[in-house]
């Protein structure tokens, strides 16, 4: 028979729809539109898009982008600023399809080669494809010589080839071939942890899915840049509060991203960050070590200003392997629950500390109650980062 606490775990994650990082769309454009030239300087991200559970990594995969780091003892700087997260795509994603009106009628030619949503275009007519502009310019030149496209598509482990025929649209003139596409995603988050000696740092504490195919990013580079918190939208019971929150897109970065990972995104910082509550290394607490009761997180809810608050551990399963939800916990400081009325979107990542340990990450909501939701064990994140626990071994005298 279950345990009460494991029970109630259970029924959480069944009942209630739990989401908390926003993924909005750089550019959503249809193939053959006319594309805005302007550089984005500032934007602001308020939207956010459900985070669907994905299958854990085993241990080789999370660490193959890092050199591996072992060590018995474990002390990292904990994070709580406020982060802007750029992303751009290993090829570019097709996110819908739309129809044309051609000379024949109305037509979708992405929809008829079955190009399917979440498909990855790396290729065609054999020229590697990293950005959108790329595509525009093949679909005009196949479109004015009538030949078809023969096309490239990743589809998750599998390649997969077709052929499409461009149409031109009467209405704006212009060839088309009926996909919506993306090759950068922006959003915010906030930071977790940095490790002083290799300047490796762990973020959001969750995988980055697309906010229309629902899928994790597979990404090519990123890069993390400062954020400030303009202003708050406070949670209520069915609808999750957000930060609105500010950044550059070329100015004051951060470090690279180098993984988008089930328990967030890792890299490396150009440089060590302070926070003003925490700028000294603080041991970590292992994922079977974790305790319920009193315990605090560090976020941002104005500007740039890291803060210190209350929160309560109500249950923490101790895992021996990673999972993405890993701790029940609970807001009880009335300066966050005035400010955001609970666990609100932007949030996640937020490092959770007992008793002067780092033990996790805030990483969900639970929409119908927005004063709790899910952490992630700090142990994950590390793995994922690369950064392990070395066993202690000990040596036992044997008797003469």
């Amino acid at each position: 028979m279950e345990e009460p606490t494991k029970q109630w775990i259970r029924l959480t994650y069944s009942l209630f729809i739990s989401f908390i990082f926003l993924l909005t769309s750089t550019f959503i454009n249809p193939v053959g539109a006319e594309e805005s030239t302007a550089p984005v300087i500032e934007r602001d991200e308020t939207a956010f898009s459900n985070v669907q559970p994905v299958d854990v990594a085993t241990k080789d995969e999370q660490s193959s982008n890092f050199e591996p780091i072992n060590r018995e003892e474990i002390r990292i700087i904990p994070g709580g600023q406020s982060i802007g997260v750029q992303l751009e795509t290993m090829g570019v994603l097709v996110v819908g399809h739309h129809s044309i009106q051609g000379k024949q009628g109305v037509l979708s030619p992405g929809q008829d080669a079955k190009v399917m949503i979440g498909d990855m275009i790396v290729e065609i007519n054999g020229n590697p494809i990293r950005e959108m502009n790329e595509i525009k310019t093949l679909v005009n030149k196949a479109g004015k010589q009538n030949e078809p496209l023969k096309i490239k598509l990743r589809r998750g482990n599998k390649l997969h080839e077709t052929s499409l025929q461009p149409v031109l649209d009467k209405r704006d003139n212009e060839y088309k071939i009926g996909l919506y596409i993306r090759d950068s995603a922006a959003g915010i988050g906030t930071m977790t942890f940095y490790d002083p000696d290799s300047k490796r740092y762990g973020a959001l504490g969750h995988v980055i899915s697309d906010m229309d195919t629902r899928k994790p990013i597979d990404m090519v580079r990123g890069t993390i840049v400062r954020s400030s918190v303009v202003d708050i939208e406070k949670g209520d019971q069915g609808t999750p509060g957000e930060k609105h929150a500010r950044f550059s897109a070329d100015r004051n970065i951060l470090g690279s991203i180098i993984k988008n990972t089930p328990h967030g995104i890792f890299g490396v910082l150009d440089k060590g960050i302070k926070n003003g509550k925490y700028d000294e290394p603080l041991p970590i607490t292992r994922a079977h070590e974790v305790k319920e009761g009193p315990a605090k997180i560090l976020t941002v809810v104005d500007d740039e200003k890291v803060e210190e608050f209350d929160i309560e551990i109500v249950s923490s399963v101790p895992q021996k392997k990673p999972d993405i939800k890993g701790m029940v916990i609970k807001i009880t400081d009335p300066k966050l629950m005035e400010s955001t009325g609970g666990i609100v979107q932007g949030m996640s990542g937020s490092p959770i500390i007992q008793d002067g340990k780092i033990v996790g990450a805030v990483t969900h909501v639970f929409v119908n109650d927005p004063t709790s939701g899910y952490g992630v064990h700090i142990e994950w994140m590390l793995q994922d980062a690369g950064i392990n626990i070395e066993e202690k071994t000990e040596t036992m005298a044997q008797a003469s």
